[in-house]
């Protein structure tokens, strides 16, 4: 069963979350809060396998809830979904820095939110096209070649390709179609990326990608 802790300030929003999760046979929704502050003595008390997130609430936002979740030993790992109405890129931006696993916006459909639990406690990143279309836009506006420099420095050609791969958002088995490798060697390359770049997670290899400039 996958145990998911609800963090909102917005009571009905909340509600229709849960309804919609646990028409699900494996989702159940174990906890609720309405501020940072709360979600991260919830997360504490009954270790979710998932968190999915607002950013903007009061007296601790999502971020800042985030970031603590990451400080904290116990909870560092549990994946956190982050869903937004995209009202302010800059949270969005900081939400990714501070690790979150997926970013969905709140108008997505009942079967793509489960399916992108699912995927979360999975350990796979989800990211909605919406939040990555802007994220990217906004990322775009780097410096190219000194993003390029400071974040790919030292990959192979080969990891470059990966990188643009999964950029582009494939699968490792798309990987591996597209560059005639085996899903096991492309996960391997995904993983050392991970590694090499100091990542958490896909989603994060994603951003890098984009910010160097090696997806157009």
């Amino acid at each position: 069963m996958i145990e998911v802790l609800l963090v909102d300030d917005q009571t009905l929003l909340r509600a229709g979350l849960r309804a919609i999760l646990e028409n699900a046979d494996d989702l159940t929704v174990v906890a609720e809060a309405g501020t940072g502050r709360e979600a991260l003595h919830r997360a504490r008390e009954h270790r979710p396998t998932v968190i999915l997130m607002d950013l903007q609430m009061p007296v601790m936002g999502g971020v800042e809830a985030i970031e603590a979740l990451r400080a904290d030993p116990l909870l560092s790992a549990t994946p956190v979904l982050v869903l937004t109405t995209f009202d302010d890129e800059d949270d969005v931006v900081a939400a990714i820095a501070a690790g979150a696993n997926g970013y969905l916006l709140k108008d997505i459909e009942a079967d793509d939110l489960r399916r992108s639990v699912r995927e979360a406690a999975g350990g796979r990143a989800q990211m909605s096209p919406g939040v990555l279309r802007q994220v990217m836009d906004r990322l775009a506006r780097l410096p190219t070649r000194q993003a390029r420099e400071q974040s790919v420095a030292g990959l192979t050609e080969r990891e470059l390709e990966i990188l643009t791969q999964v950029g582009l958002g494939l699968t490792n088995e798309e990987i591996g179609r597209a560059l005639f490798l085996s899903p096991e060697t492309a996960r391997t390359y995904v993983s050392r990326l991970l590694a090499k770049l100091g990542a958490r997670d896909r989603a994060q290899l994603v951003v890098l990608a984009h910010r160097a400039g090696l997806v157009p």
